[in-house]
Formats: structure tokens, sequence, C-alpha cells
């Protein structure tokens, strides 16, 4: 028990109050001023960077002890950097508004302090509960606990929506917070899941715009931090039981509050990715998702840093800036960043509209043309082994032929080193930006169900499908690029994913045969199985994906006017620039290749064998415009390796995916390049830049190296993926 000296000190100090410590903006001037980043504050004070960011953007306060010496700190800098038009006092400090950067627009007014009138965002612990009724025509606003001045944030243009698509639930010092984009923090009344729910849905104006005018406005998101579980009754991690299942029990205490509430979930019930909703009434629906990150929610594979993983320690409000920048330039995540590349473009194009009949005046729903409307009949050589359609067709572990089944793959080809190219020093690994979504633009594909052709149908490249054709013939040694020969010997085969030629007929998707084509060769097919209602389908769904990507690395300091030195250089700093954007980038990355790999999506243990899985339901289950994406994105590639090989007698070693090793007299991408006499690049080969479809610097290796991994692992496999960076040769990514 404390003494009555220690009592009677205490409240003589809070009778003399504590020393105002400048406001938030004046924090970061005098820090900047003195030259000291975040980090070595956070390090002096013994707390965390993101702390010391919060301070700065006021989102809280420090406490004693640190309270203290971050004062004197100030207080010491304030007297070396005096501002030049200091404020009267540090209450004047706090409220003053920094002005806004070139191009931004004026910061929102800071909220005045609390007063009788004026309540504070955190109430005291000991204030008497809320009540909080929305009006039955118009929801409140919710309490709005700070925006910060020096990031302001432009109006939304749709107001519904004012406060962004998602928010981080967590607890703070008792206190259930939503942290939103823009630095926004809301104070949550919800002392219930189903009390949060109604809290989003009538006062949080949370949510999205639809993409298409035809779509469907975006659902808003929670994210439940581990403390958030804890207030509203749900495990922090779920049982290895209830992992499996991929969902906590219906008999849970958490479910069975929903159900009394009068709230549905989806069949996927309460998991890492949750729907919860009540049935739409006309046009307006009601529905939340949940975003568990504690159940795996937000995996590292797609999410994270998979060597250093980050979102584990995040800060709520570095999680919504995060999550918030993808659902603003991608869309609000619906599931993992595979699902949400799928569902993304469902969002741009939808498969039906409202449609007014002229002659009764009622809304009927139509389809629409240039999207994918109907579950269609499904092709023998285009589905995996597990789909129904081939049971009691092959054995358990029948290996289909390439006469059998389309297998357009990625490549995964490595040959082995020549004696010349032993002689270089390094092996220089580039990487192609975003290639399957750079695959997707421009390309055509099927919107309705297959045609079969038979009886030696003609060649069309006009209409996407499968084509039983025999490319065994093609000689790569016999084609001429700008005039000059190639040695075929030393690149892959465009048409198998291990770059080996073909021996006979097989499957290929009519990118792979118009490839064929172009290089100058007859084809004869056999058959075919083709779509003749056609669009460019991924267009929209590309264009989004890469406006993201470029302006998510803009972010880091890499703008599309760079390149060659500038541009690795800049690739070189951006890994160190902002890590929350880097996240942004790869789970960017992660949406565009995960959603190509989502339209044929196969059966997990879902069902049993040849029994049908819940994805064959979906009308984006379309395993043809997979293939097609895939053939588009081998074939582009190959284009480029014979381009390359033409313009400067430079042969690849290895190809995985969409990385390419060259022989290289040095260790940069710059070495090894072909180039103009005026510096620039060679038309048509690998070019330097951020762009979708060009090149990073993947990493070096020493061609010793190199020797040496083959040696241990008895012959040669594909390196490609096994370069990265150099500790010596200090490059790479």
């Amino acid at each position: 028990m404390p003494t009555e000296e220690e009592l009677f000190a205490a409240v003589d100090t809070l009778l003399a109050g504590e020393p105002a410590l400048p406001g938030p903006a004046e924090r970061s001037r005098l820090r900047e001023a003195a030259g000291v980043t975040q980090a070595r504050l956070a390090q002096v004070l013994q707390t965390t960077t993101q702390t010391v960011k919060n301070w700065e953007a006021g989102r809280s306060e420090p406490r004693p002890p640190r309270r203290q010496a971050y004062q004197r700190l100030l207080e010491g800098w304030a007297q070396q950097f005096p501002a030049d038009a200091a404020p009267a006092d540090a209450a004047s400090t706090a409220t003053a508004s920094a002005a806004p950067a070139p191009g931004d627009t004026a910061p929102a007014p800071t909220a005045p302090a609390p007063t009788a009138e004026t309540p504070s965002a955190h109430p005291a612990p000991d204030a008497p509960p809320r009540s909080r009724t929305p009006h039955p025509e118009k929801a409140p606003h919710p309490r709005k606990a700070h925006r910060p001045a020096h990031r302001p944030t432009p109006p939304p243009a749709d107001q519904r929506f004012e406060n962004g698509p998602l928010a981080v639930i967590d607890v703070e010092d008792g206190h259930v917070l939503a942290y939103c984009v823009g630095g926004l923090v809301l104070d949550v009344p919800a002392k219930s899941l189903p009390a949060l729910i109604d809290w989003t849905l009538t006062e949080a104006r949370l949510g999205q715009p639809r993409l298409h005018r035809n779509g469907r406005d975006g659902d808003p998101l929670l994210v439940l931090t581990p403390a958030a579980l804890e207030r509203y009754g749900l495990p922090t991690a779920l049982s290895d039981e209830e992992r499996r299942a991929g969902r906590l029990p219906d008999s849970h205490k958490a479910v069975r509050q929903l159900t009394r509430a009068d709230w549905k979930l989806t069949r996927r019930g309460l998991g890492p990715w949750a729907r919860i909703y009540r049935p739409a009434e006309g046009a307006k629906r009601h529905c939340v998702q949940l975003c568990i990150p504690a159940w795996n929610a937000l995996d590292a594979r797609e999410w994270d840093d998979r060597n250093a993983p980050r979102l584990p320690s995040m800060h709520p409000a570095d999680l919504a800036r995060y999550l918030g920048a993808y659902a603003e330039r991608v869309m609000t995540p619906r599931g993992t960043a595979a699902v949400t590349g799928l569902e993304l473009m469902t969002a741009l194009h939808p498969p039906t509209r409202a449609e007014k009949d002229p002659v009764t005046g009622a809304f009927t729903r139509a389809l629409n043309e240039d999207a994918l409307t109907a579950v269609h009949d499904v092709v023998e050589c285009e589905v995996p082994d597990e789909h129904p359609l081939l049971k009691g067709r092959f054995a358990r572990h029948h290996l289909r032929t390439p006469a059998e089944m389309l297998m357009e793959e990625p490549y995964d080809w490595c040959r082995p080193l020549t004696d010349d190219e032993c002689m270089r020093q390094y092996l220089v690994a580039i990487d192609v930006n975003m290639s399957f979504a750079a695959a997707a633009n421009g390309l055509t594909v099927g919107l309705n169900g297959p045609t079969h052709l038979t009886g030696d149908p003609p060649f069309d490249p006009s209409l996407p499908g499968s084509w039983l054709v025999d490319l065994s013939h093609v000689d790569l040694s016999r084609v001429r690029v700008d005039g000059r020969p190639v040695d075929g010997g030393r690149l892959p085969s465009p048409f198998t994913p291990k770059g080996e030629r073909p021996t006979g007929p097989a499957w290929y998707a009519t990118p792979t045969v118009a490839y064929a084509v172009e290089l100058g060769f007859e084809v004869a097919p056999v058959e075919a199985y083709v779509r003749t209602r056609t669009g460019r389908y991924l267009d929209a769904w590309y264009k989004r994906l890469r406006d993201a990507y470029v302006t998510t690395m803009a972010d880091l300091g890499v703008t599309t006017g760079l390149g060659g030195a500038e541009f690795l250089d800049a690739m070189a700093r951006s890994r160190q620039s902002d890590p929350v954007m880097a996240l942004l980038v790869g789970a960017i990355k992660a949406t565009a290749k995960g959603g190509i790999g989502k339209l044929r999506q196969r059966n997990r243990g879902q069902v049993p064998y040849h029994e049908p899985w819940p994805a064959l339901e979906r009308e984006t289950w379309r395993p043809d415009i997979r293939a097609a994406v895939l053939a588009n994105q081998r074939i582009g590639l190959h284009r480029k390796l014979m381009k390359t090989a033409a313009a400067a007698d430079l042969y690849p070693v290895a190809v995985g995916t969409d990385a390419v090793v060259y022989p290289s007299p040095g260790p940069t991408p710059l070495d090894v390049l072909p180039r103009t006499p005026e510096g620039k690049p060679v038309p048509g080969t690998f070019r330097l830049g951020v762009s979708p479809g060009m090149v990073k610097h993947q990493g070096t290796r020493t061609v010793l190296w190199a020797e040496e991994q083959f040696e241990e692992q008895g012959g040669v496999f594909n390196i490609a993926n096994h370069i990265k960076t150099d500790p010596a040769a200090g490059e790479g990514e």
C-alpha cells in the first residue's frame, strides 16, 4: 500500500499539471530537424518504430516514464531548432495545420479539443455506457477518434463509404477501436459480435463502390486482431480439428449468438474469411465480411514476406493502410489473393444486368454479352485428372499423354552450359514483371461453350480453344529472325513446358498453334474444341492490376520513366523504402498469378476423386481460358528468347516460369542484354523497366556455383529459381 506522503505527493503533481507535449506535427518537425530517424528515436527510448510513428501521427500518446524522457528530448530540440513562426503555446501547435505539399489537397481541419459539448475520442473508463439508436432514415456518423492533419484524405466520391472499404478492429486500454484508411480511427461501441455487425452496417460507413455499373458494391470488411477476438468471444487460434474443417463448429457460442440475432453464415461458416449476412432487401445488401489473420486468413505465401514475416507484429494502423491500399487499388479482399483475383474478373465483367421491360416497365435480369454467364459443358482434354468427366475413362494412376490432355504450362527448362559459356564468369537471372497478367492483356478468349470440330478442320487463329495437331516438324534452326538464323539446340521448344521437342500429335491452345504458323510452318489439326463467342475478357482485369502494380512501385521510388542503371538502382533502394508497400507489391503479384490459377481450381480433397467439387459450379471455372493465358505467356517469352538469340548470339541456360538465366561477363543485366549502338534495348528483346512484361534483375551467381550445384545434384536441374541475391556480387533482388 502507498504511504500517505506518497499519495499526497502524487496529488500535488496532478494539481500542478504535467507539461504539455508539442503537437504531432511539431514532434515530427523537431525530429527531422535533428536528423534523427524514427527507428533511431525508438531505439533510444526503448520502444518500437511503430510507437514513434503513432506519437507523430497523433494516434497515441507516450506514457511514463517514456513521456518524461520524450518531453525532455523535444524541449532540447526546440531550443536548437526553433520554428520560424512558433505558435503561441503548445495547444495552438497541436491544432496548427501543416501546409499541403505541392499537388496535395488542403488538409482536413483537426477536431477541437474535448469539452463538455465535444466528447473525447476515448471516453473515460468510468464513463457511463453510450446508447446509440440510429435514426430510422439516416444512420449517424460514427465517432471519429483521429485523422492526421499531415496526411489529408480527399473526400470520397460515394459518401455511403466515406470511411473507406475496411477497418481493422483492435482493443486498446479497454476501448474497441476501428483503424481505417487514411489514419482515421473510429470508436466502436459494440459489446458483442452481432452488435459489431449491426454497427458496421448502420454507423461505420464502410464499403466500396462497385467497379462496374452493372456490378454490386463491395461489402465492408472487418479485420479482427487477437485482442478483438478475445473481446468478442472468439478463439485466438483454431484447434487442429477446426483448422482441418476451416471453421468453428456451429455449436460455438459466437455462431449461436449470430443465429439468435437472425444473422446467417455462408457454407464456409465462421472461418478465416467469413461472410455474415441477412437476405437482401431489393438491391440493398446486408452483408459484412470478416478477415481473421490469427486463423491464417492472410497466408504468408500471398500476403507476407515468407523469409521475414511482418504481419504478426504489424500495428493495426499499418495493417489498415496495407489492406486499405490493396482494396482501393485492386478491390476489397474477399478471401485469399487468388480468390480475390478471380472475384475481380467478375466484378469488372458482371454476368447480369437489370433490364427494363418496355411493355410492363418491370426490371428483369439480362445477361451481359461480354461476360462469363453460364456453366458450360467441359472438354475431356481440358479438365484435370480428378474431374467427374473422366470417371471410368482411365486407371487411377494413369498419366495422360499430350495427345490426351492439354498441357499448357509455364516453362521449367534447363540445359548444360557450353564450353564457351563456361568461360563467362557470371549467370544473371532476369524476371518478367507480372508475366501472367501481361499475357492476359489483349488475349481473345472464349465466352461460351465448346464447339467440336472434326474431319481435319483448318486452323483459325481467331477461334480460342484446343487443337489436336502434330508440331514435331517445327525446327527452330530453320527459322530466320530479322534475317538471321538461330541455334535451335540451345533454345527450348516453344511447344512443351519442359522445352522438349514434340514427338507427335498433342493438344495445344490457340496461341501455341498460332505461333507455329508465325514461325513459318504449316499446321494440320486433326480435331478441335473451339468457342465461337469471343472477347477480350481479361483486358480490364489486366489494366486494374497493372495500374495497382505500377502505382505501388512508384510509391517505392520505381517509376515508369526509369531505365537501365537508374532502374536497377531504384529497385535496390526500394527494398528499404517502405516495408508496408513492399508487401503490397507481393500481394498484387499473387492476385494476378492466383487469379489465373483459380480458372482451373482443382479438387484438394474436398470431395472423393471423380466427384464434383464446389469450384465446378462457378461460371469462372474455365480451364480453357487458363490454358490460353499460360500458352500466351510461354510463347511471348519464347519470342523474346528468339529475338535476343538472333540479335546478340545470346542463349538462355535455364528458364523457370518467368525467370531467364543468361551467361554473362558481368554481374548485372546491363552486362548481358543486347543494346543498339545508341545504347537502347534492341527492339523485341528483354527490356529493363517496371511495367508488366518488362524485366528486372532477379539475381546473380557465378558459373562455378552452377557447376557445383550440378555436381552435388548428380546432373543438370533448373537453376532459374535458385538464383537470387549473390552476397559476393551485391546484386540481385
